[in-house]
């Protein structure tokens, strides 16, 4: 391979020209262009600021070899990383107890990781699902895709030596093949179901012989219990991930045209990073964004007439099957009276100064048996066993959708491709297009319950987990309780489209992770299947404050990008608004100025009075009191239940505005007041101190401060810091707002897009693209986004790569 490294220049327009001006129609024609190992893998990456990569290519296969490219140059020990650990090899080279790679999976440890994703290779569960034709399987561009990226992948390690300190000279840092890019993507897909049960999955065991005769005490938690764990189990693949998104109809905008403000809360770590880019195929594709690094796709973005973004939906991407076990061997289960004999899945892992591993799994035709979920036992016994079904374990079609979604050239386009499609596994669409329509819908692949069938085949412990969560344990022993096949599904056992909750044309949808129920509160949905979320019930102070934002842009009319901007960085506090004042006045009316602590110290509490009344109610860096109250509302919200937190309740009739007004005299609130004080003072804080003196992450050696705040707080700009007091206050980052686009169209052919990777591009603490961004997101300040060509060409920052290879 070539790699040809210059300026703008004369020879390099000429370059360009040539990649980018193909016809269209040459572009369509299928021979030798369309099979680019005939002559090689090829593309043109122009870079602009923020070392944002624009890349061209004839065909599929050259698009994911400059991505392939690309992604290595700025995030190469992050991707090898994560290639370790779906190869199963985590525990060879880091050891068996060393923590995991959680972007990936719930592993605890790395023998866990290795021995799950170990038996996923071996099965050969993703090579059959490469093998498998569209729409079920991946379609050619996809596989080619993925073919190119590994090719690109491989060819930046050839010719380039590694500066991250992260992974130097590292011999976990290997080729790649096409399988290991798929597999990386199935690991993705898998990430709410068995990704979320590895530790339970890799556990099981039958019971002893010695024990199988002796009735069954162990048992699976009481109703309550049992509740509770189900409700913990969000759909979310990490408790830490969410987001928001809304779309503004032309109704509410300026210009009459659609708008549409992302803003995901991923990891600012890890391998569930986003990567901006843009990808061109001269008459086939031509989309900007933030992919999930691995991806050889545009995640969440726009191309020159729609927009869209995701939101981690509601919805339960799994369920479980409680077996009947044949009392003479409880490695065989019944349906309908007759016996099936569990699979067994005997897997070795290498383990680093040690000798190798051998662990058995057990397989039904439900999947895996598990033994816990989360907090959830679900303990195997002489006569009782649980299979968890994950849909998305055949579901290889993300990257189709992603093309899709891509190519769409309006909202109705891009529902097409959602439901033709049907890869997104656990997150909504939201999305706005240049002819001012809006869309909301929860199309992702979730199991087949319908509420008829749960209440036809659910167990005791489904009768519990069901209504309360959505997490259906259906009787596994009876054929008339298989999941069944919905008309239009691209596989058995999952809901069709036409069941997905769907808004369309409302002048606003938004979404921050609750169900899809008040998307519009002026338009509800209603009507959908308990396992896409619940109706009726309490919000998050997040889903409140957003929709009150929103509401209140669309009431006033003739928005722009501008206002998205705004909203983005208002870093309003929608709990400070609710409780902050009511607070300040209980906390001035305690007898002498004092509270009792958790530890029983007397603490004088009358500067944090003064400091909450005075707060200016947002998350902002230089908001004096925010901390105060964050420090505060944590330990009140972990103390006091949500149905006594409140004086007035909440009521279905008026969700976004209740409950309300602080109940100041429940046990705990004096408490809470009083151990936030010594805290930070314990700490050296000031309990007046701007926030973003003790919010920061700590970049080049030096500080960035950084706005929002916790998901309790309900700020839009949601942030998840890491509490170090003995270092300053909050001293990193775990999730929060990630790949952010605001986007709008003025009526010229290039979409109006500001857009803001608050990590910045790459890992590598010697890269330039460590923390430019990240400084711009503390500053609030925005990327204006280059798209067309003329924009990329005149960028003052362009530097221009062609990459082949031979």
């Amino acid at each position: 391979m070539r790699v040809r490294p210059s300026r703008l220049a004369v020879a390099a327009v000429a370059l360009l020209t040539a990649a980018t001006a193909l016809p269209a129609a040459a572009a369509e024609r299928g021979g030798r262009e369309d099979r680019p190992s005939h002559g090689g893998l090829s593309a043109v990456i122009r870079y602009t600021e923020y070392g944002i990569p624009h890349i061209v290519a004839r065909d599929w296969a050259g698009l994911g070899f400059g991505t392939g490219w690309a992604q290595a140059a700025d995030q190469v020990c992050v991707l090898a990383d994560g290639f370790v650990t779906v190869r199963g090899e985590r525990s060879r080279y880091f050891g068996a107890d060393a923590a995991p790679d959680a972007s990936l999976s719930s592993a605890s440890g790395n023998l866990a990781s290795d021995l799950y994703f170990r038996g996923v290779r071996q099965a050969g569960t993703v090579e059959g699902l490469l093998a498998r034709p569209a729409p079920a399987g991946p379609s050619r561009a996809s596989r080619e895709l993925m073919r190119g990226y590994a090719a690109g992948y491989n060819a930046w390690l050839r010719e380039n030596r590694i500066t991250d300190p992260a992974c130097a000279g590292a011999a976990w840092v290997r080729p790649v093949t096409t399988l290991d890019v798929a597999a990386r993507g199935h690991a993705i897909a898998v990430l709410g179901g068995q990704g979320r049960a590895v530790d339970g999955i890799t556990a099981a065991r039958p019971p002893a012989p010695a024990t199988a005769a002796v009735p069954d005490v162990r048992a699976v938690p009481g109703p309550r219990d049992a509740a509770r764990a189900a409700r913990a189990l969000s759909a979310a693949p990490d408790p830490g991930m969410g987001s928001n998104a809304v779309a503004f109809s032309g109704a509410t905008t300026a210009g009459g045209r659609g708008l549409l403000l992302g803003n995901p809360h991923y990891p600012w770590q890890g391998g569930r990073r986003f990567w901006q880019s843009q990808q061109t195929i001269p008459g086939r594709l031509d989309v900007a964004g933030g992919s999930l690094l691995g991806s050889p796709t545009v995640t969440i973005g726009h191309n020159a007439r729609v927009a869209w973004s995701h939101t981690v939906a509601t919805g339960v991407p799994l369920n479980l099957h409680q077996l009947a076990l044949d009392p003479a061997d409880p490695t065989v289960y019944l349906v309908d009276g007759r016996p099936e004999r569990m699979i067994r899945r005997t897997v070795t892992v290498p383990v680093k100064d040690g000798a190798p591993v051998t662990r058995t799994q057990w397989w039904t035709r439900y999947g895996p048996v598990v033994t816990a979920f989360g907090t959830l036992p679900l303990p195997w016994t002489a006569t009782t066993a649980y299979a968890l079904h994950d849909p998305n374990a055949a579901n290889l079609r993300t990257s189709d959708t992603a093309l899709g979604l891509g190519t769409a050239r309006d909202t109705d386009g891009l529902l097409d491709a959602l439901r033709r499609t049907q890869g997104l596994p656990w997150v909504n669409t939201i999305a706005a297009d240049s002819a001012g329509h809006t869309l909301f819908t929860q199309s992702q692949v979730l199991p087949r319950i319908t509420d008829d069938l749960a209440r036809r085949c659910s167990t005791a412990l489904g009768e519990v987990t069901y209504p309360s969560s959505g997490l259906a344990v259906l009787d596994g022993s009876r054929g008339e309780c298989a999941l069944g096949r919905d008309p239009g599904a691209v596989q058995a056992g999952i809901l069709g489209p036409a069941r997905m909750p769907t808004l369309k044309d409302a002048p606003y949808a938004e979404n921050s992770n609750n169900s899809a129920w008040l998307a519009n509160p002026d338009r509800p949905l209603t009507g959908y299947e308990r396992v896409f979320g619940d109706l009726g019930t309490p919000r998050s102070m997040r889903t409140r404050g957003a929709i009150e934002d929103v509401s209140a842009m669309a009431g006033r009319g003739g928005l722009t990008v501008r206002d998205l901007q705004r909203q983005q960085f208002a870093n309003r506090v929608p709990a400070g608004d609710l409780a902050a004042a009511d607070a300040a006045e209980a906390c001035a009316g305690l007898p002498g100025g004092t509270a009792t602590s958790s530890a029983g110290d007397a603490v004088d509490v009358r500067e944090a009075c003064d400091v909450l009344a005075a707060w200016d109610r947002t998350a902002d860096t230089g908001s004096r009191g925010a901390l105060l109250f964050d420090r505060f509302w944590r330990k009140l919200t972990a103390a006091v239940p949500a149905d006594r937190l409140w004086r007035v309740p909440f009521s279905p009739a008026d969700p976004v505005r209740t409950p309300h007004t602080l109940n100041t005299a429940a046990p705990g609130f004096a408490t809470a007041l009083a151990d936030a004080v010594g805290e930070l003072r314990a700490a050296g804080v000031e309990l007046g101190a701007p926030l973003g003196r003790h919010q920061f992450v700590v970049r080049d050696g030096r500080r960035v401060p950084v706005h929002g705040g916790t998901e309790s707080l309900g700020v839009w700009n949601k942030i998840e810091p890491v509490w170090k007091p003995a270092q300053g206050g909050y001293t990193e980052v775990t999730t929060g707002s990630s790949y952010i686009q605001a986007v709008g169209w003025d009526g010229s052919r290039c979409p109006v897009a500001r857009t803001l990777l608050a990590y910045a591009q790459s890992s590598n603490p010697n890269s330039p693209h460590h923390a430019d961004q990240t400084r711009l997101y503390s500053g609030e300040r925005w990327v204006t986004s280059r798209f067309c060509e003329e924009d990329i060409l005149s960028s003052p920052a362009l530097r221009i790569v062609r990459i082949r290879e031979h």
